[in-house]
């Protein structure tokens, strides 16, 4: 299926590119997808952009408790009493014991808790 992209269509796809909104808001302002905006960007040789999607952090050599030291995320691993219980070791967030990805689950904030009992 071929879209028919009018030269104000292009002109206005190209400086919402420049502007760096994501290719679903492009295309919701355009009325058409994310996927032919991405295709038209494609063909005019526009700029590329980073993925949107993040990757998990790279894991980490694992410590023991013996082993921890201040700034190391001390986020357990595994069952506490068992023989493979460890730490995730990896470089914690300034003034929090845990890194960037273990701070996301451990700390919710107001909003999601509210959303989370609503739901309920």
């Amino acid at each position: 299926m071929t879209i028919e992209w009018s030269e104000d269509q292009v002109n206005a796809l190209v400086e919402l590119w420049n502007e760096g909104l994501p290719t679903s808001e492009i295309g919701r302002r355009l009325g058409t997808t994310k996927n032919a905006v991405v295709g038209k960007a494609h063909r005019l040789g526009l700029s590329k952009r980073q993925s949107p999607i993040h990757k998990k952090a790279p894991p980490a050599e694992v410590v023991r408790l013996g082993e921890l030291r201040t700034g190391m995320c001390s986020w357990p691993l595994g069952e506490p009493g068992t023989p493979d219980f460890q730490f995730c070791g990896r470089p914690a967030v300034p003034g929090k014991p845990y890194c960037a990805e273990h701070c996301s689950v451990a700390y919710v904030s107001g909003k999601d808790r509210k959303e989370t009992t609503e739901a309920a």
